[in-house]
Order: C-alpha cells, then sequence, then structure tokens
C-alpha cells in the first residue's frame, strides 16, 4: 500500500457513507462534516452501510490516495455508528483493512530511555 513515511495518524469514520464517492469527495466530507483536514497525512477509513466495504484515504504530500477494499465473505470489524470519528492505531488500522478483529490490537507502550548519570 502506498502511504506517507513516518508515524501515521488514523481516523475512522463511523458513520457510513455514500460508497459512489472518490477522493475528492471523501475529502470534502473529511473537512466539511467532520471538520477536520483531509490535506495533512492523516488517513481517513470509511465504511459503507452494509460493512463489507472499506476505503482509506490519506494526502501522500503529492496527491490524494485512495484505498478500497471489498470482503468477498463476511464484514468488517467497526466501531459503533455514530456521527462521529475515532482514533485507531496503525497496528490497529492494519487489522481493520485486513477483516481481522482491530479491537485487540493494543498499542505498545515505550518507556523513554532513561540518561545515565
Amino acid at each position: 500500500m502506498i502511504l506517507p513515511p513516518g508515524p501515521l495518524k488514523v481516523m475512522v469514520a463511523t458513520k457510513p457513507v455514500d460508497f459512489r464517492k472518490g477522493a475528492v469527495s471523501l475529502a470534502a466530507l473529511v473537512e466539511n462534516e467532520l471538520g477536520l483536514k483531509p490535506f495533512s497525512g492523516v488517513a481517513y477509513i470509511f465504511r459503507s452501510k452494509r460493512a463489507n466495504r472499506i476505503k482509506l484515504l490519506v494526502w501522500d504530500g503529492t496527491g490524494l490516495v485512495l484505498v478500497s477494499k471489498v470482503l468477498q465473505t463476511g464484514g468488517f470489524c467497526w466501531p459503533r455508528v455514530g456521527d462521529d470519528v475515532m482514533r485507531l492505531t496503525p497496528s490497529q488500522a492494519s487489522a481493520l483493512f485486513e477483516g481481522l478483529q482491530w479491537t485487540r490490537m493494543h498499542a505498545a507502550r515505550v518507556q523513554k530511555p532513561q540518561v545515565a548519570q
């Protein structure tokens, strides 16, 4: 998958969207309905009504990248439907995109190294 380098911030729109929307329409939705910045390098994930389709939108620094996936059987494990946005870790987003149970993924907590005195 084509994604910008470095740590990635991932946001999930919990309300299903019209999957006829393309990259520009989804960017407008991010800006106008969610109140967020679609050209900031944050990855935005959208769901369909039937929960078997997923779209990922991200600005890579030169243009909008839109990735779409349809599961042949079953559905994606989605957060509860609402009008809000939910933040996921990159590992949770990857599990979601693979059709796995993303809620079982936890962010690793790394302690800051101590300076020797």
